[in-house]
């Protein structure tokens, strides 16, 4: 299975955010043991990258944290089409239409998110961190 992970789940694992962060962090091992592919968009990186250096405070720190999401998750660029196509598809925010349209173009087979309203008009279906582990456990 290959899966985009939003940038608020990765959030939730990274800031113990409740009621949440249980099954982010089930995101996380699940990918550390490989059970699974996960990426995060390059935008989405960039975005994590400012959000922890406000509250570490420390580049040193920071770097530290993102090296290890970028060794836990793989990357997925952000092209220039993305960016366009997600203009015009209909999703009403526009970095949810840019990272839909991402995992859109590498063949994702859902987006792991707490926003499924926000992904109701996705070409990749949406579904919440406690789904996607459901799931998993189901197949296997």
């Amino acid at each position: 299975m290959r899966a985009v992970v939003d940038t608020c789940v990765v959030l939730d694992y990274l800031q113990n955010r409740e009621p949440f962060f249980d099954d982010a962090l089930n995101i996380a091992i699940g990918r550390a043991n490989r059970e699974y592919e996960a990426y995060i968009t390059a935008s989405s990186l960039t975005d994590l990258y400012y959000i922890v250096h406000r509250s570490t405070h420390s580049a040193e720190e920071t770097h530290r944290i993102i090296s290890t999401l970028t060794l836990l998750f793989g990357l997925v660029d952000t092209y220039a089409e993305d960016c366009i196509n997600a203009l015009h598809n209909g999703m009403p925010d526009f970095e949810d239409a840019v990272m839909s349209e991402s995992a859109y173009r590498i063949n994702a087979d859902c987006i792991i998110t707490q926003n499924i309203r926000d992904y109701a008009k996705s070409k990749v279906p949406a579904v919440t961190p406690a789904e996607f582990l459901m799931k998993l456990r189901k197949d296997q």
